[in-house]
């Protein structure tokens, strides 16, 4: 080869190659840890992270093209098995971290503060130490809080609505999966104390006590369920219970009206879920978790159901019914 045509192959070769190693780290497959604290078995949640993917791949994001999503199920209610999966994930060295609820998100922090955390469907962030501020998070955490705390007024109003003669209600809770149950109480003793209704906190601690607790509950008394994972995952003996004892009841998600409970009242999971997509975009983008504000759901929804109603003897007004985002017949 002569002299010119070697330069010229050669400095070909050496623009090419930067080139090439631009384009094979654009390409690089990002990868994501999701812990999440319900089992994989339920159908229910499984779909939460079908609605995650979907926001994803609305944003560019194609699992199995350009990312790859790791996931650990079950973190609720053992710690072990947190800090297990919490490790796990943190060995597979992510670019960033979806956590679900309030225990697996403080299991992950308590292994990591540099990698990038961003948490769904968790209740009080700051009381729990997770961020300094909603508007500015600091650290490497960020996320979409559950509910207003203002939302337990709103149980109350919406149960004693539909059933005028409560003069109780007690407010259903586990400690251990809820530690942030103070949250929500506050707000429900003085909405209770508005109303001129008698507040009772009513904390179980596994399911073989769910029966007990609501069988305790006398004449006049409602129940309200509070989001919780643990009670999440009894959803169908807790309504099944509230029915057996004639005990209306108010639950925080639509999953409970359409098992048969009466009526329920809060934000859409899986918009939380599609909504976290936007800032998984965002720091995989290069922005970061501590200049990305805490956001707080803006949609809530009112379920009712009337086979539930009636079986409760109560009558609907027609004012609830107009007010309903969905009514089951």
């Amino acid at each position: 080869m002569r002299r010119r045509e070697f330069l010229g192959v050669f400095g070909s070769t050496a623009i090419a190659w930067p080139l090439a190693a631009r384009a094979q780290h654009a390409e690089r497959i990002r990868r994501i840890g999701m812990l999440m604290v319900h089992r994989e078995a339920d159908p229910e949640f499984k779909n939460y992270l079908d609605a995650f993917r979907q926001g994803l791949q609305k944003l560019g994001w194609v699992e199995g093209g350009n990312i790859r999503i790791d996931t650990r199920w079950g973190a609720l209610d053992d710690a072990e098995v947190r800090e297990q999966s919490a490790k796990e994930l943190l060995a597979l060295q992510p670019d960033l971290i979806l956590t679900q609820n309030t225990p697996p998100t403080a299991s992950m922090l308590q292994q990591t503060h540099t990698i990038p955390i961003i948490f769904v469907i968790v209740a009080d962030p700051v009381g729990s130490g997770f961020v300094a501020s909603l508007p500015r998070p600091g650290g490497n955490v960020t996320g979409f809080t559950v509910m207003e705390a203002t939302t337990a007024g709103k149980w109350l109003e919406l149960l004693k609505e539909i059933e005028p003669r409560l003069s109780r209600a007690a407010f259903l809770f586990n400690p251990a999966t809820a530690p942030f149950a103070e949250y929500y109480l506050d707000p429900f003793k003085t909405a209770a104390a508005s109303l001129g209704m008698e507040a009772i906190p009513a904390p179980v601690h596994d399911g073989s006590e769910l029966e007990s607790v609501i069988a305790a509950q006398g004449p006049s008394t409602g129940l309200i369920v509070m989001p919780d994972g643990f009670l999440n995952e009894h959803r169908a003996e807790l309504v099944l219970l509230a029915a057996r004892y004639h005990i209306p009841a108010i639950y925080p998600w639509r999953f409970f009206p359409e098992l048969g409970g009466l009526l329920s009242y809060g934000s859409e999971q899986r918009d939380l879920f599609r909504l976290a997509a936007t800032y998984v975009d965002r720091i995989l983008k290069g922005e970061k978790p501590a200049d990305l504000p805490v956001q707080a759901p803006t949609k809530y929804e009112l379920v009712i159901n009337l086979k539930a109603a009636k079986a409760l003897g109560l009558t609907v007004s027609p004012a609830l019914l107009a007010r309903a985002d969905e009514v089951i017949e």
